[in-house]
């Protein structure tokens, strides 16, 4: 069978939806739950390493520290009474997926936690995976509770399976599953509040043209509930200063493989640090081996299976690097802001995983962190440093396997070495797409958005609104000022007047290069209205605001998930022009009484 990954687009804008219309839904292929269980292949647990202190059956749900193998046997903890929410209609069909599979007994048995009667081919006991910690570049052990680093992973995420679909390999992952070996003492269950806020981003995600791990569906407990901190109602504090009782959900996310860069580096790391030859011999092919499996999984269709290894290794340090600088470019270009982008939290497929403290800015501030506990380092305007950390992570985790042929080294230190420079020109291109330029390489483009960057700053403005309505290109900067958050409050008239003149003197000098850069090619010269729409299949107009997500999961509480249908609807159509009740709804200034609020300016954790 084959393992044909999906195609990835490693432009910075390019994979966004031509269209904000929907399709016509193909005739599902798969309709009943043994039409699914068919298409089951199990190529991790086939093809790596067992933890060889394991379970064959799966209990194994007590913290302790995993000192080999690729993967721990572990079964999820089904949810007490499990009741649907949602699942996405988008990937359903892409899937060949029936909608009515959703709400059948079988898949909802299995995707709220009970695998326990599947039917063959697939498996009754899931699995969860170890993982390295790094933050920023710099090692960590001493959060494990054992502190060697051997207690890290996935503490209540179990994959339940992995399938091949229509060519394409997916695996099918439980967030919320129940406590594994790296549980860390933790119940291993996620709440339906945060289940609400990654099943919403992944489709929305996806929707913007961002290469991101999927939504499946969401089911939350009847009667299950555990405590969790959470910010009082109207709280300003930076953390929680309550604990609450929330109802248990799991929500299945899906991805051609969840392999993350910490991954990689926890073998490499074992490669060095154990004292003894067969030790690290047997470190060193464990290291190989996920190597070789991160290839066939995610990287299949650009490194060649007959190719030696270092050249393998080298073609992935490439490839990985293209769609990772693609990646936060496009981070970049829809206002996302991951929050908390240590190593173990980058996917080794370069695309985005991990919905934790993640945030979608409103006003425009290079320093915007979701996260309170996530600093500087990890704001809006430093995840390209912080990718580059991650990469650095990346490449010595490789170095092991290249350490015979000094050559080899040198190969990947110039890669490594040039990551910066990649990831500075994508920015600059999508920058320059977001303006509506072909190009910001004369200083003049370049004078202008630094310009852009500051009136933004100092207006400010939201960043959303801003470009959608300058993807318009008006006539002066009235409609512009739809973003400006003080337009309806100056501070004074003198201000004002002040603020409307440095902008109109920016307006003019963007529409003067706008229109130069139009005919500057003589065979196919661009009209305004081409800009125009190119300009609006790159400046989202709709994004997932944590004020909109908010009510959703505070009315599903209470068993209301409309709010929750609602959002799917227009958070997975983010570039089309819709109803005059959405746009009144969903495209407006982020309200007075929403700054600085616990759990929706900022968050303490993802819960």
């Amino acid at each position: 069978m084959t393992n044909r990954l999906p195609q990835k687009n490693n432009s910075t804008v390019s994979a966004i939806p031509t269209k904000g219309i929907r399709s016509t839904s193909p005739t599902p292929t798969i309709s009943t739950f043994d039409d699914l269980a068919k298409q089951a292949n199990y190529s991790l647990m086939d093809t790596l390493n067992c933890d060889p202190d394991a379970t064959e059956n799966g209990n194994d749900h007590s913290a302790r520290q995993v000192f080999s193998g690729h993967y721990v046997p572990v079964n999820p903890t089904p949810i007490k009474n499990p009741e649907y929410v949602a699942h996405s209609n988008t990937f359903f069909a892409e899937l060949g997926l029936a909608d009515t599979m959703a709400e059948s007994a079988d898949f909802m048995r299995m995707f709220s936690g009970d695998i326990s009667q599947v039917p063959e081919p697939m498996r009754k006991v899931g699995w969860a995976t170890g993982y390295a910690l790094s933050i920023y570049g710099i090692e960590y052990t001493h959060q494990c509770p054992f502190q060697t680093g051997n207690g890290y992973g996935d503490g209540r995420a179990i994959s339940v399976l992995e399938a091949v679909i229509n060519g394409q390999r997916w695996e099918m992952q439980l967030k919320g599953g129940g406590p594994t070996p790296y549980c860390r003492g933790a119940d291993g269950r996620a709440v339906l509040r945060s289940s609400i806020r990654e099943f919403l981003a992944q489709e929305h995600m996806h929707a913007l043209g961002v290469p991101t791990s999927r939504s499946l569906s969401l089911y939350v407990s009847k009667t299950e509930k555990v405590k969790r901190p959470w910010y009082s109602e109207g709280s300003r504090l930076e953390n929680p200063d309550m604990m609450v009782s929330e109802a248990v959900a799991i929500s299945t996310r899906v991805a051609p493989s969840f392999i993350r860069v910490g991954q990689l580096e926890l073998f490499a790391r074992r490669t060095r640090e154990d004292d003894q030859l067969d030790e690290q011999l047997h470190a060193m092919q464990e290291l190989e081996k996920m190597v070789l499996h991160l290839i066939d999984r995610e990287y299949a269709d650009v490194v060649d299976s007959q190719l030696p290894m270092p050249e393998k290794v080298l073609l992935l340090a490439r490839e990985f690097r293209s769609r990772l600088t693609s990646l936060i470019a496009n981070w970049i270009r829809v206002g996302f802001c991951q929050g908390n982008f240590n190593s173990d939290n980058c996917a080794a497929g370069g695309f985005t995983l991990d919905y934790g403290p993640f945030g979608f800015c409103d006003v425009f501030n290079p320093y915007y962190q979701p996260w309170t506990g996530g600093g500087n380092h990890y704001s809006f305007m430093n995840q390209p440093k912080a990718a580059q950390s991650n990469f650095e992570m990346f490449c010595s985790a490789l170095r092991p396997l290249l350490a015979s042929d000094q050559d080899d080294l040198l190969a990947l230190d110039k890669i490594q070495s040039e990551f910066s420079t990649i990831m500075h020109s994508k920015m600059q291109d999508m920058w320059a797409a977001k303006l509506g330029l072909s190009t910001l390489e004369p200083a003049s483009h370049k004078a202008l958005l630094n310009e852009l960057q500051m009136l933004m700053m100092q207006t400010p403005i939201d960043y959303t609104i801003f470009f959608r309505e300058l993807s318009l290109i008006p006539k002066d900067i009235r409609p512009l000022k739809k973003s400006f958050y003080n337009s309806a409050n100056p501070l004074n008239e003198s201000d004002s007047q002040q603020t409307d003149t440095r902008w109109m003197e920016w307006f003019v000098k963007w529409k003067a290069l706008l229109n130069s850069d139009c005919d500057a090619d003589a065979i196919a010269p661009r009209t305004l209205e081409q800009v125009s729409s190119q300009m609006k299949l790159v400046n989202p107009k709709y994004i997932l605001r944590e004020w909109f997500v908010k009510p959703a999961y505070q009315q599903a509480a209470v068993g209301n998930y409309a709010l929750i249908r609602e959002l799917q609807e227009v958070m997975t159509q983010p570039y089309a022009e819709q109803s005059q009740e959405v746009e009144e709804k969903y495209y407006r200034l982020k309200p007075l009484e929403f700054f600085k609020l616990g759990g929706v300016s900022h968050l303490s954790c993802s819960s």
